[in-house]
Formats: C-alpha cells, structure tokens, sequence
C-alpha cells in the first residue's frame, strides 16, 4: 500500500471513528468502541479484523511474547484507547505491533479523551535500533530502547 491510499484510509478510518466518538462520548470500556468501530467499518465496506493474534520471536524463531491487536483494517494496524490521554507508551506499543506484523501504517486512537484523539502512524524504515515516526514529520518522536520485534512463521 502506498503512503497516499494510506492516507485516504486513515483519513476514512478517523472519521468514522469520530463519528463514533461523538455518538457515544466518554466513559465506555474499550471494548465498546472496538465493537462500535468495528461494525460503522463494516458497513462502510472495509475489511474488518478484530483481536487479531501475533507472535514476537526472537532472532532465531524462538517465540518471546504474544500479543493482540485491536484491529486490522484494509492492511492497517488500529490501536484502540479508552483513557483519558494518549502516552508516549501507547504510540510504541503501537509502533512495536507494525513492526511485528511487519506492517507500514497504523493508528492509534483514544475514545476516553472528550476531545477526540488520533495519531497516524508509519513503521520506520531505519535498522534497528529505530525512533517511531507519525506520519508527515521528518524527525522521530520517542526513543526507542531496544530492536523492533519480528513475527515469527
């Protein structure tokens, strides 16, 4: 997928998450708004995974950690938040899963905020070790301590 078809899709994506995220307000579990989400996707005809499983290996196969994202969305990783704001641990969290998936973009988005928060993301293209990058800027955003994961299989 190129950057710019990325772009349409986040941009879709985001609004429609919006959209949610005024309908419902704050206060829900995550849960809700992954559901929520999940179905306003559907129906706008993306292809919609929920809970999606991935394993991080080490160097050699050997699996070092599970994990599940939130979503996936027409090739695009969705890391859902219901806190009050975003972290600099959330965005590397979601960093981490591109790189496991070995995936370009993503986003994360919060629904516990009442200002709607969103942040596109793209997996950096650097060798490890390697800063996450949001999409349009030039310069890394947080540090990052330690190789990105890979998936194994």
């Amino acid at each position: 997928m190129t950057e710019e078809e990325s772009k349409v899709k986040c941009d879709a994506i985001r609004q429609i998450a919006y959209e949610l995220h005024v309908y419902l307000g704050t206060g829900y579990l995550e849960k809700v708004y992954e559901n929520g989400l999940a179905h306003r996707l559907s129906k706008a005809g993306f292809n919609v995974k929920t809970q999606v499983p991935i394993k991080v290996c080490d160097e050699d196969g050997y699996v070092i950690g599970d994990y599940i994202v939130d979503m996936l969305v027409d090739g695009i990783v969705i890391e859902l938040k219901a806190v009050s704001a975003l972290q600099n641990a959330h965005i590397a969290q979601t960093i981490n899963y591109l790189s496991a998936m070995k995936i370009d973009y993503g986003m994360l988005i919060n629904f516990g905020s009442p200002k709607f928060e969103s942040r596109k993301l793209a997996r950096p293209r650097l060798s490890p070790p390697a800063s996450p990058v949001l999409c349009g800027q030039t310069t890394p955003t947080t540090p990052s301590t330690s190789a990105s994961p890979v998936l194994c299989g």
